[in-house]
């Protein structure tokens, strides 16, 4: 334990947390209303979003554990880029929609969107369920990349500092609501940025420069015993893997209840427009973080398959000095306290208005919606820490890559929701069995590999690897178009 890494590390963790109180008084408002609560009061301007939507889709674990598979696979990792890209011309289309659609009928989460539109219950709850069973993981991943940081500052590799800020965040969420992380959102970017523009800078410099540091991984990889799936480049039995993984990752990430909630939170949907155009400059630093991965093969890092994810802060731990660690690590603490935050308040959001709301006391106002949302959050962040304390980090992985999947079917419901009318428009039932059928689908053919991502068919003598969510999310589409196909002719 370094006492001046620790130091820094402590200020930085208390400033944020003084932070996430103050929020409460930040554009000062009702916080027992649901929508100020929950939603910010749907008055976030461009650079509010900017940051929020920012410290939502690129989190700790982003910085934990892209160059973590960069390090063990080279190439491949990389494909966190690309879908980072792709996916923001398309929401630049849909989401500025999705925000106008949500204003004008007063929907407050993707699942009242669902009942507005196709009057199905049924459709709404199945919605609801996917956004909340699959960011549970993905909130424990963010604590996965918060132990990490905890166990090079020499705390331990238990779970008291853990448990620690977990009563932090749930305390300052419970109080401030989305304003918390919104404004936590622009001292963790900032540090981010800052953090990695070093790294990028420094750590070459004291490794003899790119050439050097890319001779190495090349060379690493060459005398490996998995050569064949490992590299600077990718093999052609990794091309369409890694394009379908970009693709569905990308078509995922908006669906998930965080991101949603980021967009919903917004004052218009110029705001939005102006963010997409906007957020890819987080994808340019995303690409840099990735490279350290290559500088740790270069530094002579070494790690274990199941300490894998700690390669980030071995590398800091020997490249920089002391306070600059401790710097260092609290950016990516941080990094994982916002997201953990939005991630929590959207999924509360689902829970009250789809779930609680409907089934269980149809008459409650805001201020009670407002209230059942705050105990749903710290639920919610309750479950994620009981995954890090009663299962292996591993399955918790699986499990985040099992939600990509399931949250790519509900991408029809979502999107006919907002462009088919008239005698295009899609039958609520007929995309409820298309959403279950894309779900089992997904959860069989993962169960079938392992719970791994990518399944392979073996065609014509040939064998083709694709993403498990975009095979499921094509049988989600067969059955929603013929469903709704049938409905329509049994309409007429």
């Amino acid at each position: 334990m370094n006492p001046v890494s620790l130091s820094v590390f402590v200020a930085f963790f208390l400033l944020v947390t003084v932070l996430g109180f103050v929020a409460s008084r930040w554009q000062k408002a009702d916080l027992t209303q649901f929508h100020e609560w929950g939603l910010g009061g749907k008055r976030f301007g461009v650079w509010i979003t900017w940051f929020l939507l920012g410290g939502d889709l690129y989190t700790a674990y982003t910085v934990i554990a892209v160059p973590a598979l960069v390090y063990s696979v080279g190439a491949y990792g990389f494909f966190a880029v690309p879908y980072t890209i792709l996916i923001y011309p398309f929401a630049f289309l849909v989401m500025a929609r999705l925000w106008t659609v949500c204003h004008e009928g007063g929907h407050m989460t993707a699942a009242d969107l669902i009942l507005g539109h196709y009057k199905s219950r049924p459709l709404e709850c199945a919605v609801a369920l996917t956004g909340i069973v699959a960011t549970m993981p993905y909130i424990a991943l963010q604590l996965v990349g918060m132990q990490s940081v905890f166990a090079a500052l020499g705390l331990g590799t238990g779970h008291i500092p853990l448990f620690i800020a977990f009563v932090v965040l749930a305390l300052y969420t419970y109080s401030s609501g989305l304003r918390a992380p919104a404004m936590i959102a622009f001292v963790k970017d900032i540090m981010i940025y800052v953090v990695v523009f070093a790294a990028v800078a420094i750590i070459p410099a004291k490794l003899g420069g790119y050439g050097a540091i890319f001779d190495a991984a090349d060379a690493h990889f060459k005398a490996g015993a998995a050569s064949a799936k490992t590299g600077l480049l990718l093999h052609p039995a990794q091309f369409l893997p890694y394009a379908t993984v970009a693709l569905g990752s990308a078509l995922a990430l908006f669906m998930y209840p965080h991101t949603m909630t980021g967009v919903l939170s917004a004052t218009s949907a110029r705001t939005i427009r102006k963010n997409m155009m906007l957020l890819p400059a987080y994808s340019v630093v995303l690409g840099l973080i990735a490279l350290m991965g290559y500088m740790a093969i270069s530094a002579g890092i070494t790690v274990t398959p199941e300490t894998k994810n700690d390669i980030v802060p071995l590398l800091f731990k020997q490249m920089f000095p002391a306070w600059f660690v401790g710097f260092a690590f609290a950016a990516i603490a941080i990094g994982a306290l916002v997201p953990a935050a939005i991630m929590s308040i959207g999924t509360a959001n689902l829970f009250t208005r789809n779930i609680w709301k409907p089934f269980i006391h149809p008459g409650m106002d805001s201020q009670e919606e407002g209230r059942i949302a705050k105990l749903a959050s710290t639920v919610v962040k309750a479950g994620a820490l009981l995954v890090i304390l009663l299962m292996p980090t591993q399955y918790a992985i699986d499990f985040q890559l099992l939600g990509g999947v399931c949250m790519l079917q509900i991408l029809p419901a979502v999107l006919f929701a907002l462009y088919s009318k008239g005698k295009f428009r899609m039958n609520g039932a007929a995309l409820f069995v298309g959403w279950l059928v894309g779900i089992v689908v997904g959860i069989s053919l993962a169960y079938s590999v392992g719970l791994k991502p990518i399944y392979s068919f073996h065609i014509g003598g040939g064998t083709y690897g694709a993403y498990i969510g975009i095979v499921a999310l094509a049988a989600n589409f067969i059955v929603s178009f013929a469903g709704s196909a049938l409905a329509g002719k049994r309409a007429s």
